[in-house]
């Protein structure tokens, strides 16, 4: 069996233990389903106990069949694994999230999920693998109040005991504000896009300081993004002069730093990668030579405000640009 790396955890807000290294499942756009599920088996292996998944991935019934065979081999044992997937924007305040969550569940092969998340803050809907162009005439803008009728059947689901936290992605401050004080029960985790980069700070202090464990995204800056996703002021944060620096120092490449400063920062980074010896690098470089204080504060002042996943598709009639979508 390949090397088993033990990884640090993180504790919610319900006394639950997460790990502080996750992999992503997000591939789709650049490999089939089965080398997805198959890269996931050998994280498995690794030492990965945390995976990332989402119904629009396209991949999550060949996933579920890698987590019954290791639980069958006794590889790892369910309880070890937290294991999340994700409310897509069509099943969105129709009474359809748990028509959904039931169909990941049987997908992954299942009795619950650890988290679930609302995918996006609205019901817009873009069709698998269109270009950045590509616009839906039934796209709204955000709604505080559509979004809660969606995050009641979230509730709805944490209390029938399917998902044991919940959770919301691609959010903004001011969205938080509106719907927070509205939550019977508030997410315990956020996914949002972090690196080097694009930090997000006032979004990532605002979740800490009310204990939502933020996740990170394309924590290398996600080279294999979709095309549509790319723009040529895109930053590279592989090519950063602070992250450059800081692998030269450590004899690491430059991606490393990048899930090392996000994992010391407090988030938990969820990358993803076909390559064996690239997920294992990945899983053990936040165990083994931590940045100095020095290092890691001047990556914290390399911002860009380098959006990547800048969800051009959601956009609804008469919006003008992406940054509509984030107020």
């Amino acid at each position: 069996m390949a090397e088993n790396i033990r990884i640090p955890f993180r504790i919610l807000v319900s006394g639950a233990r997460i790990p502080c290294m996750g992999m992503g499942t997000f591939g789709s756009d650049r490999y089939s389903p089965e080398e997805v599920s198959a890269a996931v088996g050998g994280a498995i292996r690794r030492g990965y106990r945390l995976f990332d998944c989402a119904s629009v991935y396209g991949n999550e019934e060949r996933i579920g069949a890698v987590f019954e065979e290791a639980f069958h081999s006794g590889v790892v044992t369910r309880e070890e694994l937290f294991i999340t997937s994700k409310l897509w924007n069509d099943m969105h305040g129709k009474g359809d999230a748990l028509l959904s969550l039931a169909k990941s569940l049987r997908d992954l092969r299942l009795d619950y999920l650890d988290a679930y998340f609302v995918h996006w803050p609205f019901p817009n809907y873009h069709a698998p693998g269109c270009d950045g162009d590509a616009r839906n005439p039934s796209s709204v803008p955000f709604s505080a109040d559509r979004f809660m009728r969606t995050w009641r059947e979230m509730e709805k689901i944490h209390r029938m005991g399917l998902a044991k936290h919940i959770g919301m992605s691609n959010m903004t401050v001011s969205k938080l504000e509106a719907v927070l004080p509205r939550c019977e029960i508030k997410p315990a985790l956020i996914e949002m896009e972090l690196h080097p980069s694009f930090q997000q700070s006032e979004l990532f202090e605002y979740c800490l300081s009310r204990r939502i464990q933020p996740i990170g995204f394309c924590p290398i800056g996600s080279p294999n993004r979709p095309d549509r996703d790319k723009t040529p002021d895109d930053v590279a944060d592989v090519e950063l002069p602070e992250v450059t620096a800081a692998a030269k120092a450590h004899g690491v490449h430059p991606a490393l730093i990048c899930l090392k400063w996000q994992v010391q920062r407090g988030s938990i980074p969820i990358p993803f990668s076909v390559h064996e010896k690239n997920y294992a690098a990945n899983l053990r470089c936040v165990i083994e030579n931590p940045l100095s204080p020095e290092e890691m504060s001047a990556i914290g002042k390399a911002d860009k405000n380098c959006r990547l996943v800048k969800g051009q598709v959601f956009l609804w009639p008469g919006a003008k640009s992406w940054e509509e979508l984030w107020d």
